[in-house]
């Protein structure tokens, strides 16, 4: 105890269990996590048009746009795509 009676831990009333305080490391711990080849996955989502790799085409364009010829293959619905969401994409189980 202090010097003023208080204990040294604080105040047990407002305190929780530790695992209650979300932090970046623990924010995504107890949730569903897209798979890696999911369009939000970390290996998916580089083929979006905001990824690296579907960026880059964005920027070229043309027949590698979204919506051209090719580039919209790439889409979770296109055939590329939607063949690589359907057979690994989805959700992962629980991280914890």
């Amino acid at each position: 105890m202090s010097a003023h009676g208080s204990s040294s831990t604080g105040s047990k009333t407002s305190t929780g269990m530790a695992s209650q305080v979300k932090t970046p490391a623990n924010a995504s711990v107890g949730e569903d996590k897209p798979k890696m080849f999911d369009a939000q996955g970390s290996i998916g989502k580089q083929f979006t048009e905001d990824g690296a790799i579907g960026g880059a085409a964005q920027k070229v364009g043309g027949p590698l746009d979204k919506d051209g010829m090719i580039g919209k293959q790439f889409n979770p619905d296109g055939s590329i795509g939607g063949s690589v969401q359907s057979t690994f994409g989805g959700k992962s189980g629980r991280s914890n």
